[in-house]
């Protein structure tokens, strides 16, 4: 009688592992780094999503940052080519040019036929910064050099993620992949909103160090590139390369006062006040951009 309980129970206990294996989700396959240039980290499956169409545009049309982008491409390259390169932050005013300056720096080196291993860029999205060690751990042994971009990077009161992005980037035991870069863009110079660190200082038993702790994470980025407010001129800059590149059919007198017009209603002036304007405009004169 026991040995029918006994095999009854094995019996049970075979069909649930059975069933517990069939609602494991299978193991991620091997990522094609052939499949394209830019990919975009999928955390919950553990892969690369290959996009066939980056969005971005020609790094000469990027105007009035003249001297950040020759930074951020000089450090870009470098590290294309194996030399030692930094970490970077991109931070400042919003509309500037942060996130398409990282696309189109990288668009302009990754077909460079010298290099010795192919430069590819992967995007990681915000609430995915825990999942970053991963990430680095499926890149470590890759044929390929990889700058990983986290567009509008920034974290708020309650949030400990900066703790892993702060081991990933520098400090933790295993160290950041020779073959990986992280390229932040923010709003924030210290990724973190002014009334946290002055609540830090208020409440913490030794103030100077609370703030120390989370102003240390934007020092893990080796640069740090400042974007800020353009000039009416810079803007109007903007304004002609885009109108010169797209072969728009306008004057220049009516340009300039178009263009001005809709800064005006916008209350502002940045490189995306200038790229809508510009699409506004090709649009209403039937032609594309």
């Amino acid at each position: 009688m026991k040995d029918d309980v006994a095999q009854q129970i094995l019996t049970e206990l075979s069909r649930l592992a059975r069933a517990v294996e069939s609602l494991s989700a299978p193991a991620p396959a091997p990522t094609d780094f052939n499949a394209a240039d830019c990919f975009v980290w999928n955390a919950e499956g553990g892969n690369l999503v290959p996009i066939a169409k980056p969005n971005r545009i020609e790094i000469d049309l990027i105007k009035a940052v003249d001297h950040v982008r020759d930074i951020l491409f000089d450090n870009t390259r470098r590290f294309a080519f194996g030399l030692p390169a930094n970490n970077v932050l991109l931070w400042g005013a919003r509309g500037m040019g942060k996130s398409s300056l990282v696309k189109s720096v990288h668009a302009a080196l990754s077909g460079d036929a010298a290099l010795s291993a192919p430069l590819k860029l992967i995007e990681i999205h915000r609430e995915d910064i825990n999942s970053l060690p991963a990430l680095m751990s499926l890149l470590r042994p890759a044929p390929a050099r990889f700058i990983l971009f986290c567009d509008d990077l920034s974290f708020d009161h309650d949030d400990t993620a900066y703790k892993s992005l702060k081991a990933a980037l520098d400090g933790g035991i295993e160290g950041r992949p020779d073959n990986a870069l992280l390229y932040a863009t923010s709003n924030r110079r210290h990724l973190l909103p002014r009334d946290m660190m002055e609540n830090e200082r208020s409440t913490a038993i030794n103030p100077s160090e609370a703030v120390e702790e989370k102003v240390s994470l934007s020092d893990r980025f080796g640069l740090w590139l400042g974007f800020h407010k353009c000039s009416q001129d810079d803007y109007l800059d903007m304004v002609n390369g885009y109108a010169a590149h797209y072969k728009l059919d306008i004057q220049p007198e009516a340009l300039r006062a178009q263009a001005l017009e809709w800064a005006t209603t916008r209350g502002s002036r940045s490189g995306r006040v200038a790229w809508q304007f510009i699409q506004d405009l090709a649009g209403r004169l039937g032609q594309k951009a």
